[in-house]
């Protein structure tokens, strides 16, 4: 609901604004202005979509490979200490926790097709567990909270449609990995803060052998990868994070291609499957990124969005802050709300400022370190009829916010103009 109210005051505003610059300032053609910017969001809104669908199908083609394999259960042994640890009031053995930590897992991966209905399919389990049916328990706020501020190893659909984007601009030597190290040290980092302000709530010792290898295990990483590329010049640090985020994804390409071989999987078979499902996903998003470009075209066309980017830009200028990060701002406030608006002011702000401009970039890390928190919450437990969700949003939020300014922080390290 909230964003058919902001769609809908994206048009009215910027028509009203129009029209007073039309008619009492003397714009004349503003208005024939804004509408070819109707037009044109529609069309580009198409194209980058259909563009999308060549990424998408190959992707969840190769996702599907290793779903077949069995790569997605055994990464999801692997990380089943650590989700032991941080969830309270479910027994050993009970089927809850395989489900949690599936979702979980496939989120991580980037398989959110995979990751939604194992995600309902967790909170059913929980909330067979819990004693007051209208009322979230410790482990179901938990588990909101850690799907809210997902830590993302592989941002799909942001790298797909980079590509797609750069490909229109004809942006040459352009690598659409290079956002993978930036989003995954912020998506660590909401990650982190997510699950240490519900432990603190809950009262969870984080000082326990599987927490504490996972943290200092990435942070280890982290820390080596950041002294490495600090030594080099910043045009070589540059191709080196493209080609740590390339390097990543081919070899998990070719990882579960050789898992689908071992295994004796129809690896062929598989990828086509997932391809169809990657062919449907673009195609769905159409009339979401038709809605929202349309609504985004006329607002920036009026002089509205300039006019909110440059207001936001003052008050941070006044502050002792750089403002290169101000045009990515709206969407951190949409994500939030709506996924499919985030998405769109993204492309947006990809085409307006370059996909390889600093705007852009940062755009992308944003876009792909945080999550549709009013959304997640809404659908999860609303499948279970819980009206009563204690802290779950207030906490989502804050790691959100975090996860906000990591990404902004990243961004200027990584890729400051």
């Amino acid at each position: 609901m909230a964003l058919n109210y902001v769609w809908i005051a994206f048009f009215l505003i910027g028509f009203v604004v129009g029209i007073i610059k039309a008619f009492v300032f003397g714009q004349t053609g503003l208005l024939s202005d804004m509408l070819t910017a109707l037009f044109d969001a529609a069309k580009n809104g198409f194209e980058i979509s259909i563009g999308l669908a060549g990424v998408m199908s190959l992707w969840l083609g190769i996702m599907k490979i290793g779903e077949r394999a069995g790569v997605l259960r055994v990464f999801a042994k692997l990380v089943s200490p650590l989700f032991r640890t941080l969830f309270k009031g479910i027994p050993k053995e009970n089927p809850a926790y395989g489900s949690v930590i599936m979702n979980l897992s496939a989120t991580m991966l980037g398989l959110d097709n995979a990751a939604t209905p194992l995600g309902l399919k967790a909170m059913n389990e929980l909330q067979e567990l819990n004693p007051v049916k209208d009322t979230a328990t410790d482990a179901q706020v938990m588990f909101l909270v850690l799907n809210t501020a997902g830590l993302t190893l592989i941002p799909t659909s942001v790298i797909a449609m980079r590509q797609t984007i750069a490909l229109e601009q004809h942006v040459q030597n352009f690598n659409a990995a290079d956002i993978f190290l930036p989003t995954l040290i912020a998506t660590f980092i909401a990650f982190l803060s997510g699950m240490i302000i519900v432990a603190i709530s809950q009262r969870i010792n984080l000082f326990r052998l599987p927490v504490i290898l996972f943290v200092c295990g990435f942070l280890g990483v982290i820390a080596l990868l950041h002294y490495t590329l600090s030594q080099m010049p910043a045009d070589k640090m540059n191709q080196t994070i493209g080609a740590i985020g390339a390097g990543v994804i081919l070899s998990i390409v070719i990882l579960f291609i050789t898992a689908g071989l071992v295994r004796r999987q129809n690896v062929y078979d598989n990828f086509i499957e997932g391809a169809k499902e990657g062919f449907n996903v673009a195609v769905r998003i159409i009339p979401y990124l038709v809605a929202m470009l349309a609504a985004i075209a006329i607002f920036r066309s009026s002089g509205c969005m300039d006019f909110l980017v440059n207001g936001i830009g003052k008050v941070v200028a006044m502050c002792g802050l750089r403002t290169d990060f101000v045009p990515d701002l709206p969407i951190a406030m949409m994500k939030p709300l709506s996924g499919s608006g985030a998405r769109g002011l993204m492309v947006d702000v990809m085409r307006h400022y370059g996909v390889s401009s600093f705007q852009g970039k940062l755009a992308a890390i944003i876009q792909g370190s945080t999550e549709t928190t009013f959304y997640v919450i809404a659908v999860y437990f609303g499948s279970v009829q819980i009206k009563n969700t204690r802290n779950a949003l207030a906490c989502g939020l804050i790691a959100d916010l975090i996860g906000l300014v990591a990404a902004i922080i990243t961004g200027y390290i990584f890729f400051a103009p």
